[in-house]
């Protein structure tokens, strides 16, 4: 085979490659079970985190025995909230919350199943100080949290475990074990 025609079949084969890995690191976010059940729907202002922050986060996603990695860069400040998602070194996913709208950006590769909300909600979960998620819980839902161990319970039913590493609770390993969805979410920082 010559040369060139020998780098264009490389070329194919690694696109190829590179987007059969993406479809299936991000499928595992997806699901073939029964419609999910509704989320909390939590969107929180940016100024009731409290802080500004900047961070480069590695997130990694185990669900029905599958590992899924995925890149993140945050900026969170009083007024808004930037999030960009990367996987393979490609932008993924974006969002951008000022406290009233949230404008988002996925990947066609990216399953529906993968929502801006709900990274939104996860985020906030896992990062906004208490008192500010307990103001907000619809009826019903309740969050407590007993030193570096955080519990959201629905009816008095156990919905997620968030455990933290490091003060403040971005600093770190947060380990978020959502029983309601059955997936775990380990979030490593690195400011």
């Amino acid at each position: 085979m010559k040369p060139d025609k020998l780098l264009a079949a490389l070329a194919l084969n690694l696109t190829l490659t590179l987007t059969l890995t993406l479809t299936l690191i991000l499928a595992g976010c997806a699901s073939t079970g029964p419609a999910p059940l509704a989320r909390l729907g939590l969107k929180l202002a940016p100024s009731q985190l409290g802080e500004a922050v900047s961070l480069q986060q590695h997130l990694t996603v185990e669900r029905g025995g599958r590992i899924d990695e995925l890149d993140v860069a945050l900026e969170i400040d009083a007024s808004h909230i930037e999030m960009v998602g990367l996987a393979f070194g490609q932008r993924v996913l974006s969002i951008a919350y000022d406290g009233k709208e949230m404008t988002s950006w996925r990947h066609l590769m990216l399953p529906r199943q993968v929502r801006a909300d709900d990274v939104l909600e996860d985020m906030q979960l896992t990062l906004w100080p208490v008192a500010a998620i307990a103001a907000s819980l619809p009826p019903g839902w309740r969050i407590e949290e007993h030193g570096a161990v955080r519990k959201l319970f629905l009816d008095d039913a156990l919905v997620a475990t968030i455990t933290y590493a490091g003060q403040p609770r971005w600093n770190g390993t947060i380990v978020m074990d959502n029983l309601r969805y059955q997936y775990k979410l380990t979030i490593q920082s690195a400011p």
